[in-house]
């Protein structure tokens, strides 16, 4: 075990978290709020949590974190209802208490020689994309951040047009995320059911258009950051190729432990010596895309998803 990795198993805390809100939105999507102090305080952008979702089911589900409040005490999720696992969660109530272990995982990790960051988030893959950006706000980092965010449904947001001029975008690309808006960072919008105000086709197309805009020596500037599906990724991976610049993905994948013992969350990254396995749960979350992508063409496949 490395000392990174043993380090990240150190900052993982158990706690009975007691449900604060508990929000339904369109297409099966729902928002989390719990009290979970521990993981507040060491949670980092890209980093999850294990829930027991229900007591009758032994099983957890790894979630994705989106926001947290170290100083009150609260992480927020965002998931959506897939399985019988996240369709017991979704019965859960404010006052309730559900057990909740992490933060879990190897976040993102920013490079101040990369100011210029381009968060790319597609789904339910957007959560640690927010968590980055507020994180980086709270920073003063942000200055040159820019979020795009895509979805074949609906969004878990109403979208609006945004205060924020963002150079490079297509004509009449205006929806913004208000929670982002409000705070000064700028995002824009993908939407695959043509929502107005949003780019109508995928969000790495979105991305390209932004990366085609700029000059040589801001382009030498950017770094990509991408959660979503295994498509979304692969595509970000190769847009990050083409232009040259470098890109983080955080996977998602099927997980029965989380923290390492199993490693049924494994997955082929390409390292120094070749293609190994590496698990999901705490050598990442967060890959380089080039070694995961590389290393899924030269060994078992692409990472699968979970749900």
């Amino acid at each position: 075990m490395s000392d990174a990795t043993y380090a990240r198993r150190t900052t993982i805390f158990v706690e009975d978290a007691e449900i604060l809100a508990h929000e339904a939105f369109a297409a099966r999507q729902h928002v989390l709020r719990v009290q979970a102090p521990r993981c507040a305080r060491h949670a980092t952008p890209g980093s999850f949590a294990h829930l027991r979702c229900d007591p009758a089911l032994p099983m957890r589900r790894p979630l994705s974190i989106m926001r947290t409040d170290p100083e009150a005490g609260w992480v927020e999720f965002l998931y959506k209802v897939v399985g019988t696992g996240t369709r017991a969660l979704a019965g859960r109530r404010p006052g309730e208490r559900l057990n909740l272990l992490g933060p879990i995982g190897r976040g993102f990790e920013t490079r101040p020689e990369r100011p210029r960051r381009l968060l790319i988030g597609g789904g339910v893959g957007i959560p640690p994309l927010i968590f980055l950006a507020e994180t980086l706000h709270r920073s003063g980092a942000d200055a040159a951040t820019l979020v795009l965010m895509g979805s074949e449904t609906e969004f878990p947001f109403t979208a609006r047009p945004s205060k924020i001029l963002v150079p490079g975008m297509p004509d009449g690309v205006i929806a913004a995320l208000p929670l982002l808006d409000d705070q000064g960072i700028p995002s824009r919008l993908a939407s695959g059911r043509g929502e107005p105000g949003c780019h109508p086709g995928h969000v790495t197309e979105l991305a390209g258009h932004w990366l085609a805009a700029l000059a040589p020596e801001a382009l030498g500037e950017v770094e990509v950051f991408a959660c979503g599906p295994s498509a979304m990724l692969r595509a970000g991976a190769a847009l990050a190729a083409r232009f040259e610049v470098p890109c983080q993905v955080s996977l998602e994948e099927f997980m029965a432990c989380a923290v390492g013992g199993c490693a049924g969350c494994a997955v082929p990254v390409r390292g120094p010596a070749g293609v190994v396995m590496k698990r999901v749960c705490v050598d990442g979350p967060v890959f380089d895309a080039h070694d995961v992508f590389d290393g899924a063409s030269a060994g078992q496949g692409p990472p699968s998803g979970r749900t």
